[in-house]
């Protein structure tokens, strides 16, 4: 849609406005078609486009911003910003995106090649694996049939709820973390539960039969246990790149002769909105028993 344009205002033509924005008729066309630079008249008998001295800035900026792959709407999330520092903040915002996007599939690049190498052993063994023990914990739940590109969004808001939940039931009384009652993949959908430890438990299975029944919460007691676990960055926690740290705490418990006595699980220690792409995270553990006797 063509801008308002007052009647003593000087208008450009497209081929003398494109010289100045030092861009070519054809793109500033696709950004008319893309709803990105409107002309400022377009001649109803020709249809010639004007424009205005004072778009220049703009198509050059919607120029330089389309170099960085950015998706359209979010180009104009960053021109139409209210004022110079709004838009700052939103190209601030994308590019931390693109960054933690990349960060991820170097970490699965790196996985895939050590797959496709046959180096798996030295692969894994970047990771360091350890054993810690966690005393019996009462744990408010949420369970769902989940596969792998939609578990970040219902990790996210399920240990969102449970943690909010929790506040009303003596507090989050340990670590949250999501267990994996069988496979998540791109085919396969679980279950995945979502888990937050509480204080008091005659209020979180109050809290679970009245304002949870919607979304099936539960509450269950896990006794102590010992895990054998991994610890990774936020890169590396996206699927599959989080396969490898998973299949290193396998290799690392066969060579030590430890069984698995339970579901594995990802436990979410740090703030997960604050972590940088390569900042611990997660780990990623597997019961291996009961803690040892002191």
């Amino acid at each position: 849609m063509a801008e308002d344009v007052g009647v003593d205002e000087e208008l450009l033509s497209i081929g003398a406005f494109a010289a100045r924005a030092r861009l070519s008729a054809k793109a500033l066309r696709l950004y008319d078609r893309l709803g990105l630079l409107a002309p400022a008249r377009v001649d109803g008998a020709t249809g010639y486009r004007f424009y205005r001295a004072g778009q220049v800035e703009r198509a050059r900026l919607v120029a330089l911003l389309r170099q960085l792959d950015m998706p359209l709407a979010r180009i104009a999330e960053v021109v139409d910003a209210d004022g110079g520092a709004a838009g700052a903040e939103r190209l601030a915002a994308y590019w931390a995106d693109v960054e933690a996007r990349h960060a991820g599939q170097r970490a699965l690049a790196d996985y895939l090649r050590g797959r496709l190498s046959g180096r798996s052993s030295e692969m894994y063994g970047k990771f360091v694996v350890e054993t810690v023990d966690v005393p019996a914990q009462v744990l408010i739940t949420e369970s769902r049939h989940v596969l792998a590109d939609e578990l970040p969004a219902w990790i996210g808001a399920s240990l969102g709820r449970l943690e909010e939940a929790a506040r009303e039931c003596g507090g989050v009384a340990g670590t949250p973390f999501v267990a994996y009652h069988a496979e998540v993949s791109t085919e396969s959908d679980g279950p995945a539960e979502a888990c937050v430890p509480v204080a008091d438990e005659a209020a979180a299975r109050a809290w679970a039969g009245g304002r949870g029944r919607a979304r099936g919460t539960t509450v269950r007691v896990e006794p102590a246990l010992r895990l054998a676990c991994t610890r990774i960055a936020k890169a590396q926690v996206a699927h599959p790149q989080i396969l490898a740290a998973f299949e290193a705490v396998e290799e690392w418990m066969e060579a030590e002769g430890l069984t698995p006595t339970g579901p594995c699980r990802e436990v979410y220690f740090a703030d997960w909105s604050a972590a940088g792409p390569q900042d611990p995270v997660c780990d990623v553990a597997f019961p291996v028993g009961p803690p040892a006797e002191g």
